[in-house]
């Protein structure tokens, strides 16, 4: 398992939220550590998997109906 440094490393392009303490940040980074397998694929970097790009396409021209133009989640976590 990477140490928490290097897991940090990994994120440094990433942001994470401000709601996050100081003892919160290490407490979800060794949750993504030891959970790695679910959130990454193989030795890839957590974050950066490639190669599952998918594309969706619409069957419902504009105007969207409302439920398509709300946002699938109230904010960022």
């Amino acid at each position: 398992m990477p140490p928490l440094e290097d897991l940090l490393n990994e994120f440094r392009e990433g942001q994470f939220s401000t709601t996050l303490t100081t003892k919160q940040k290490p407490s979800l980074l060794k949750m993504l550590r030891n959970n790695r397998a679910v959130f990454g694929i193989g030795e890839e970097l957590l974050g950066k998997i490639r190669g599952h790009d998918i594309e969706l396409y619409l069957d419902v021209e504009r105007p969207y109906p409302p439920i398509l133009r709300s946002p699938p989640y109230p904010e960022s976590l």
